[in-house]
């Protein structure tokens, strides 16, 4: 679609689109029900403290840096990122130089490999919710399968095929490749204080944009000037590999981790 539209009409058209779907789901937000504020409080682990105590900063940090698991997922979601943007970024442009199709043409071709997150991320979350009733540490062993799966087919996409075959194996990442999506972001929720929730999350977004969103395009375009296109994108399983890793080496912690968040009942609002 943004191709077509910068085709016909220019790239400040097509840039504006993108803001369409955030004023949209920023009036939405306004509707959606939330429970109650929490407290920033733990419970007394000792005879001189007991009841409920008021964390500080030091018990804040501790929630982040003291769980191995949800830095891993941290780190393995931005992986993720890194590819995913990098693939928004320069698909088309892939598209256009090697098989010399036009932007309008290789646009909504490029659209479709990540349109098919829309079936990808409710598939993973279903798989994840149901694995989880035999496997606790499924929110954290799914998106390792999910990604690993992802880099074999983004492999044989730009290292082993061309043509039709090389975009049956795109659209197949393209679903697997956001099946991650709900388990981690779960876990990030998951390990942390029900009042810190929303900062855990925060914390999530900043890193995933800071080393992976921002990264991964400019990375990919800079191979891409020196050896071209073909190798800029091919270096991109690799990452998605690393964070296959990241995510299998936090399932290994989840359950200790998870057995240390305060516990606090949630009200509705």
């Amino acid at each position: 679609l943004r191709g077509i539209i910068a085709t016909h009409w220019g790239w400040r058209h097509a840039f504006g689109l993108v803001a369409l779907p955030g004023f949209v789901v920023a009036v939405l937000f306004f509707f959606v029900r939330d429970y109650k504020t929490v407290s920033l409080v733990k419970n007394g682990n000792n005879s001189e403290k007991k009841g409920k105590i008021r964390m500080g900063l030091k018990d804040i940090v501790a929630e982040f840096v003291e769980r191995p698991s949800l830095l891993f997922t941290y780190l393995g979601i931005t992986g993720v990122v890194f590819v995913t943007n990098s693939i928004l970024f320069w698909l088309a442009t892939y598209f256009n130089r090697m098989y010399g199709l036009p932007m309008d043409k290789a646009g909504p071709r490029a659209s479709l490999v990540m349109l098919l997150a829309l079936i990808g991320a409710p598939i993973g979350g279903f798989i994840t919710d149901r694995w989880k009733r035999t496997r606790p540490n499924a929110r954290l062993l799914f998106p390792a399968i999910s990604t690993f799966l992802s880099a074999i087919f983004l492999f044989l996409a730009f290292v082993v095929f061309s043509g039709s075959m090389q975009y049956v194996m795109l659209l197949l990442m393209g679903v697997c490749i956001s099946a991650f999506i709900p388990a981690a972001a779960a876990v990030t929720q998951d390990l942390v204080h029900p009042g810190l929730r929303a900062t855990s999350y925060a914390i999530a977004v900043v890193i995933q944009n800071l080393l992976g969103s921002s990264l991964g395009p400019l990375v990919v375009g800079a191979i891409s000037d020196k050896h071209g296109i073909q190798q800029g994108m091919s270096i991109l399983p690799l990452f998605l590999v690393l964070a296959a890793v990241l995510f299998f080496t936090g399932s290994f912690k989840y359950q200790k981790d998870v057995s240390t968040v305060e516990e606090i009942p949630l009200e509705a609002r």
